[in-house]
């Protein structure tokens, strides 16, 4: 992450935070260049945008946030930049916004991103981005915003893309770590402690407005399993007739599961009597030793299965960042920033790796995988914290979504880049979103 002066006059490092665009935009464009042309206008999933909309969104998005509400400039061309403004996040297909009748061509939409990148590193690299008497560019804040936003996407695109057939995308990887049988279901006591929640404002460079502001909470002591739930262990659930017992679902949920007739996981498919794994590029036994990727309307039934329920947001970070001593840690493991022998993120895989790969990354109660490989549901709904104020360069980003129907999600996943890993950041998405790479474990205790 670009460096910061954490006094008064703070400004953005210019030549960190351009190369820091340049990485993300080269990063992007090897995303888009593992498809095959003919899925480049495909819908691999209904709830989100053809496939065109978001190579057009991301330097959309950072025209319209950088130069024309940051810096009030003139846009490039005005037609793009209200044609890819944002995206959409529709209840169901039902609410499925229509989409242009004609999309223009890619060449078109490559060229105005080429000028887009120009003018958005001249901008970092010559211009007032950090001017305190716009709420906009004050500390960075419209930078840092298109900063973070493009790898927010690009996840977005790789769970996309995993939706595709496999003859639609050209570039190949590694094979994965299957691993073997997945470790035993075990868990930890995290006795009675406080959590800390949020950021303070002055203390981090920089973090969307539902972050803040800092807050500590009291939490009571449970018990919490000490991997995600594997796929092993959610196929028991499958074979028990989990998806026929309504008793375990939330009304909601039961609605989504008939209507939709789900029947296991989107990221699971059957073969005959056994399970195989939608991989990105190939089709996979089931691997019993990798996390579980589910909407949180099945991992809420599992819980209920299993005689349990999803940790609140507060208890993940009891249990992510608590000590025995009661001090707080950045991350689980300490202070030191996230790196390949603590965790699975920053698109260092395709996939995920078996449960617990990563024993230096686990928390001081011995809970492990907290960070990267799967984000982890929990039972907190999406809201604002005491404090919270929209902000100025992105000021629908969260409030939009303080509905009662969006859920926390904590930790990260394989395809989050490390400036995400940071312990205040929040995602969150419907209870009844299959594809995103979300994973979960459960908890015992009042």
């Amino acid at each position: 992450m670009p460096q910061v002066e954490m006094e008064t006059g703070r400004y953005l490092d210019r030549r960190a935070a351009a190369d820091w665009y340049r990485a993300n935009r080269r990063k992007t464009a090897e995303i888009f260049g593992m498809l095959a042309q003919e899925a480049y206008h495909d819908r691999p999933i209904a709830l989100r945008n053809p496939i065109v909309f978001y190579e057009g969104h991301l330097p959309a998005f950072s025209v319209n946030t950088l130069v024309k509400k940051g810096l009030g400039e003139p846009g490039i061309d005005p037609r793009f930049e209200i044609l890819f403004e944002r995206g959409i996040d529709p209840e169901d297909e039902s609410a499925v916004p229509g989409a242009p009748t004609a999309w223009p061509p890619r060449a078109e939409i490559q060229a105005y991103g080429e000028r887009a990148d120009r003018a958005i590193v001249e901008a970092l690299e010559t211009k007032d981005v950090t001017r305190r008497d716009n709420p906009v560019l004050a500390r960075g804040l419209a930078a840092y915003t298109i900063l973070e936003h493009e790898p927010m996407h690009q996840e977005t695109l790789l769970y996309m893309w995993h939706r595709l057939p496999f003859d639609k995308k050209t570039a190949r990887a590694p094979r994965p770590v299957l691993g073997g049988d997945a470790p035993a279901r075990a868990e930890v006591r995290v006795p009675a402690g406080l959590a800390t929640l949020g950021a303070k404002r002055d203390e981090i460079p920089f973090g969307w407005d539902n972050e803040f502001s800092e807050h500590v909470v009291d939490v009571p002591g449970f018990e919490i399993d000490i991997d995600d739930v594997t796929n092993r262990d959610f196929l028991e659930f499958v074979r028990a007739g989990g998806y026929d017992r309504e008793d375990l679902w939330s009304e909601e949920g039961w609605q989504w599961r008939v209507e939709n007739d789900v029947r296991h996981p989107a990221f699971w498919e059957r073969n005959g009597d056994d399970w195989t794994w939608r991989g990105m590029f190939e089709a996979l036994p089931l691997p019993p030793a990798w996390p579980v990727f589910v909407s949180h309307a099945e991992a809420s039934a599992y819980a209920r299965w299993r005689d349990s329920r999803l940790p609140t947001e507060a208890e993940f970070h009891r249990a992510a960042y608590g000590t025995r001593s009661g001090s707080e840690r950045s991350y689980p493991w300490g202070e030191e920033p996230p790196d390949p022998t603590r965790a699975n993120f920053d698109f260092a895989r395709w996939d995920p790796v078996p449960v617990g790969s990563f024993p230096e990354g686990a928390s001081a109660w011995g809970v492990r995988d907290l960070l990267g490989n799967g984000w982890e549901w929990t039972s907190t709904v999406f809201g604002p914290f005491p404090g919270f104020e929209p902000m100025a360069s992105y000021p629908v980003y969260s409030t939009d979504f303080f509905d009662g129907k969006h859920w926390v999600m904590k930790g990260g996943s394989f395809a989050t880049s490390k400036p995400l890993l940071r312990r205040s950041l929040r995602n969150w998405f419907r209870g009844n979103y299959p594809y995103v790479y979300a994973t979960f474990r459960t908890v015992r205790g009042t």
